[in-house]
């Protein structure tokens, strides 16, 4: 069961203001999720094998196929400025 104090220690590193009502709430919730941690601490995985996901499938994305694209004055019918066909924008890094 997890008390007030870390409660408090917790939020105070997480950089949280909690009121008396949500320290009270929180308590509850974090001894409860401490509670079922310990229950699924007791559980036999010794002949289950680490997994990255619970789906053993490995690939479910189609082919990348090349196909047809849309035509340049399409993309750029709603751009806000173009010149040559092409999206014109600022100057992001400038030399010096």
């Amino acid at each position: 069961m997890i008390d007030r104090e870390t409660v408090l220690h917790i939020a105070q590193l997480a950089r949280l203001g909690l009121s008396e009502e949500e320290v009270e709430l929180f308590r509850q919730q974090l001894s409860s999720i401490l509670e079922h941690m310990a229950i699924l601490r007791e559980a036999d995985v010794s002949g289950v094998s680490p997994l990255a996901h619970a789906s053993r499938l490995t690939n479910v994305m189609r082919e990348d196929e090349p196909g047809p694209s849309y035509p340049p004055e399409v993309l750029l019918a709603n751009a806000p400025d173009q010149e040559e066909q092409c999206l014109k924008v600022n100057a992001v890094l400038e030399e010096s």
